[in-house]
C-alpha cells in the first residue's frame, strides 16, 4: 500500500500560460489571467471578468491533431495530456498497462449550447452530432482514444474536487499493482450555463478575485487543464529523466452539509487535510506550503481556513491560492494545482496570493502575497474542496 508513486510528467494549459514553462513564467512574474470574454459568447461580456485562454478552438484543434469540431473541454484535456506524456517521455503508453482518469464537471457542454441556439430557431436546424458528446464520460474516451490509451479509462465528476480524486484513483491503481502508468487530471471549459449558474448563485465578483481576503466578493470562473503521468517505482527506474516529486498521501471526505456551500466548521475540508496527512505518514509541522482551495466567496475561505486553524495552529506553513491567477477551473482546478505543486517542489518555490490586502479577522494566519524563491519545499498540501461538501487532499512529497 505504501509504495512509491512518482510523478514523472506534467503538462498544464490555462489562462496564464499554454503550457507548464508558460504557466510558470506568468507565476513568477505574479500576472494573472483574468480578463473579459473574447472566445465564448455571453450576455455576461463586458459585465463579469473570466480567466479564458485565448486560444480558439480552430488553434487547439492544430495543436493538438483533433477536429475542430470536438468539445473544447476535450480538445484543452488533449493538450495538456499530451504534453505530459511528452514530458515523461513516453510517447508509446500503449505498450504498459496505462489508464487515463479523467475529470471534467461541463463534458461537451459547449457543443449542446450551439445546437439548442440552433434548434430554438428552428427545430429541423441543428446538428445532431454536437449533442453526441455532451456527458463527460464522453470528452474521457475522446482523448484516452486519440492517445491509443485502452487498459483502463474512467471519468471523475464531483464537482470541484474531480480532478483531485482523478489523481490519486490512479496511485491507487498503482500502488496496487492494477497499472503501471496513471496519466491523470481534469480539464473543464468556460460554458454559458456554468457561467450563468454561478451567476445565479451570486459569488462571482465582479472584480478581479481576492481569495482569503477580509473584503473578498466571490470567485472569477476559468477554464483550463492539468494532468500528471504517474508511475510506479519500476517504471521510473526505466525513464531517463528524474521525478518531479512522488505523491505521497491523499484523502477525501464528505461532510454532506449542503449542495453548493461547505459546511463553516470546515468538518470535510479538516478531514481531508488529516487523513492526507496521515495517508502520507507526516505530521502538519512537515508541511512546508498549502497550495489553498481559495476560491475567494465568503463561505469556502471561512470554512478552509477554520480547518486550517484546527489543524495547523498555532504554526502555519506558506500559503495561498493560486486560483488568484487562473481563476476557479472547476473540474480542472486540482489538476491545474497539482502540477503547481509539483513544480514548486522541483523549483524550490512559493506562489503569491494575489491582490490580498486585508487579513480574515477570524484568523491569525495571511496567505503569501510575493513570489518566493530559493525556499526549501518538502511537502506540499494541495486543497479541492468541492460542492456537496466532497472534499479531497493531496500531498506531494521531495524523493
Amino acid at each position: 500500500m505504501n509504495a512509491p508513486v512518482f510523478i514523472a510528467g506534467l503538462g498544464v494549459v490555462s489562462a496564464i500560460g499554454h503550457n507548464a514553462q508558460d504557466c510558470l513564467g506568468a507565476l513568477s512574474m505574479e500576472k494573472a489571467g483574468m480578463g473579459e470574454l473574447e472566445l465564448l459568447r455571453s450576455l455576461q461580456q463586458g459585465k463579469l471578468p473570466v480567466a479564458e485562454i485565448k486560444l480558439s478552438n480552430q488553434q487547439l484543434a492544430s495543436m493538438t491533431g483533433l477536429s475542430p469540431g470536438t468539445p473544447r473541454t476535450a480538445l484543452l484535456s488533449a493538450l495538456a495530456a499530451g504534453e505530459a506524456i511528452k514530458d515523461a517521455g513516453m510517447e508509446n503508453v500503449q505498450n504498459s498497462r496505462t489508464g487515463f482518469i479523467s475529470a471534467n464537471t461541463v463534458g461537451g457542454m459547449d457543443k449542446t449550447e450551439e445546437f439548442f441556439e440552433s434548434f430554438m430557431k428552428d427545430p429541423a436546424s441543428g446538428k445532431l452530432h454536437d449533442v453526441v458528446h455532451h456527458e463527460c464520460g464522453a470528452i474521457t474516451e475522446i482523448v484516452a482514444d486519440h492517445f491509443g490509451i485502452h487498459h483502463f479509462i474512467s471519468t471523475v465528476s464531483t464537482a470541484c474536487s474531480s480532478s483531485a480524486n482523478a489523481v490519486f484513483t490512479g496511485a491507487r491503481m498503482i500502488r496496487h499493482g492494477l497499472l503501471d502508468i496513471a496519466v491523470v487530471g481534469g480539464a473543464d471549459a468556460l460554458t454559458r450555463f456554468t457561467l450563468n449558474g454561478f451567476n445565479t448563485l451570486m459569488i462571482l465578483d465582479k472584480k478581479y478575485c481576492k481569495p482569503f481576503d477580509e473584503h473578498r466578493n466571490g470567485l472569477n470562473l476559468g477554464e483550463g487543464a492539468g494532468y500528471l503521468v504517474l508511475v510506479s517505482e519500476k517504471i521510473m527506474k526505466q525513464l531517463n529523466k528524474s521525478a518531479y516529486c512522488t505523491l505521497a498521501g491523499y484523502s477525501n471526505a464528505n461532510d454532506a452539509y449542503h449542495q453548493t456551500a461547505s459546511s463553516p466548521e470546515g468538518t470535510g475540508s479538516y478531514l481531508a487535510m488529516k487523513q492526507a496527512l496521515a495517508s502520507a505518514g507526516l505530521k502538519p509541522g512537515d508541511i512546508d506550503y498549502i497550495n489553498l482551495h481559495g476560491t475567494g466567496t465568503s463561505n469556502n475561505d471561512i470554512a478552509e481556513g477554520t480547518a486550517i486553524k484546527l489543524l495547523f495552529d498555532p504554526v502555519y506553513p506558506k500559503m495561498s491560492s493560486t486560483k488568484s491567477f487562473t481563476g476557479h477551473t472547476l473540474g480542472a482546478s486540482g489538476g491545474i494545482e497539482a502540477v503547481f505543486s509539483a513544480l514548486a517542489i522541483r523549483d524550490g518555490i512559493i506562489y503569491p496570493n494575489l491582490r490580498f490586502e486585508t487579513p480574515m479577522k477570524e484568523f491569525s494566519f495571511t496567505p503569501v502575497v510575493r513570489f518566493l524563491k530559493d525556499r526549501r519545499v518538502r511537502h506540499v498540501l494541495s486543497n479541492s474542496f468541492g460542492f456537496g461538501g466532497n472534499c479531497s487532499s493531496l500531498i506531494f512529497s521531495a524523493c
